[in-house]
């Protein structure tokens, strides 16, 4: 008798861009997808099924999505495309309309995935989207970056619809997980042995709008989880960043000192062009708020350059702020154009150069303040938090307030929190080196 060769499990391949809150929910619907049945692609093979998870922040964000969608029809030409994400939910049928592309799913649809797949193959592309007044649903996910740090979704959508931005469009209202499955999903993330988790979401200071709960009583819950050493909050807008909080991180034996507030510009006109909910003067009041209870904390700040509006008066106020303002780092964006955005209608524009121009500026000052920062923390003792394996002789690592530290490669240091003394910077100043304690 014959012996039938055995039947091999189908494929499946994720590509994610943009955020980590994309990240997170690749990662929820890859697992979905083993529980199902489906197995990882190995290198150099074939999937079944690919799915493109994709941004649409800015112009760039869509072109990189159209690029990678095209890359993977012509490396798997026979696997079932998926497209799903942002732009997915905003620009359904260009996407459909892309040969080879077979299923396109909005947010709110994004999540029935394996539903979807046991339909494949279509004459045409499938597309499940509908209005963003239609997302209801929120999806749970928390992903592994690696063996150290995971990112747990508790929040999505946005209700304050700034001039420039199209994540409300995209991913609907604010909604939230619930406290009691945040825990869960926590204990879960200690049981796999990982210790350090970042909260993600679009605007989780919001948190508790479907739940009727409140974020300082979420993290009060997580801060209670045994095996989670760390905790970090993505990002907090500055108009709900309380005193409350503040000082639960100061004294919190979990939550890390370090915060990431969106500034978007110094100009008060420009906060108002853009319908931000502060005025600078409040947003320097949270900075003086961190560095009084917590004068050691890391302090990232977004700022956006070249909005339409941004006279160079106004992008000089920018920058005086900024230079005077005790933050650790910049995350620099150019004001992308976003097709149905308010901020369409504003004028001037400012030129592509121009733009150019102002962020290396903001590039320059973020770079001085990153190195100030560091090299004021040389000789201290910290706990570092080694999360990367070996890809050359090093092994890198965070102290809780984000500082970037180097050692020698040592494989029993890989997810292991060692007490060292903070030494001087690396060759390219991106980290400061380790030195062992006597």
């Amino acid at each position: 008798m014959t012996k039938q060769p055995a039947i091999q499990p189908p494929t499946f391949l994720f590509y994610t861009l943009g955020c980590k809150l994309n990240f997170a929910e690749s990662a929820a619907l890859g697992k979905q997808m083993q529980q199902a049945g489906y197995q990882p692609v190995k290198a150099g093979q074939e999937a079944d099924v690919c799915v493109i998870n994709t941004c649409t922040v800015t112009q760039t964000a869509e072109q990189k999505c159209r690029q990678n969608i095209h890359r993977l029809i012509r490396k798997h030409p026979e696997a079932f495309i998926v497209v799903t994400g942002c732009y997915a939910q905003l620009r359904a049928a260009e996407l459909a309309a892309i040969p080879g592309v077979d299923l396109v799913l909005g947010a709110d649809q994004k999540m029935d995935l394996l539903q979807h797949l046991q339909n494949k193959k279509h004459e045409k592309a499938a597309v499940f989207s509908g209005p963003n007044s239609e997302i209801h649903r929120f999806f749970p996910a928390c992903a592994r970056g690696d063996r150290t740090r995971y990112f747990l979704k508790v929040q999505d959508g946005c209700d304050y619809f700034c001039t420039y931005c199209t994540i409300p469009f995209a991913r609907g209202r604010s909604r939230n997980i619930s406290i009691e499955d945040a825990v869960l999903q926590a204990r879960e993330v200690a049981h796999e042995g990982g210790r350090e988790i970042v909260l993600t979401g679009v605007n989780i200071g919001d948190f508790g709008k479907s739940s009727g709960e409140k974020l300082i009583d979420l993290l009060r819950a997580l801060d209670g989880v045994e095996g989670i050493e760390r905790y970090r909050i993505s990002s907090l807008e500055p108009d709900l960043l309380s005193d409350e909080i503040i000082d639960f991180v100061a004294s919190s034996k979990r939550f890390v000192p370090h915060f990431h507030l969106p500034l978007q510009s110094g100009s008060n006109d420009m906060l108002q062009l853009m319908h931000r909910r502060y005025t600078r003067e409040l947003f320097a009041s949270r900075i003086a708020r961190i560095r009084h209870s917590l004068p050691e904390a890391f302090i990232g700040v977004d700022v956006i350059v070249g909005m339409r509006g941004e006279t160079q008066e106004r992008f000089e106020e920018t920058r005086s702020f900024l230079e005077n303002l005790d933050f650790s780092q910049l995350h620099v964006f150019s004001y992308s154009e976003r097709p149905g955005t308010q901020a369409l209608k504003i004028e001037p524009a400012v030129s592509s150069s121009e733009q150019k121009i102002r962020s290396e500026l903001l590039h320059r000052l973020s770079d001085e303040k990153r190195l100030k920062f560091y090299a004021a923390r040389r000789g201290e003792h910290a706990v570092v938090l080694f999360e990367k394996g070996k890809k050359s002789d090093l092994i890198h690592g965070f102290t809780e307030n984000y500082l970037r530290v180097e050692a020698a490669w040592r494989s029993d240091w890989e997810n292991r929190s060692i007490r060292l003394i903070l030494g001087d910077f690396n060759a390219d100043q991106s980290a400061l080196k380790a030195v062992f304690l006597p």
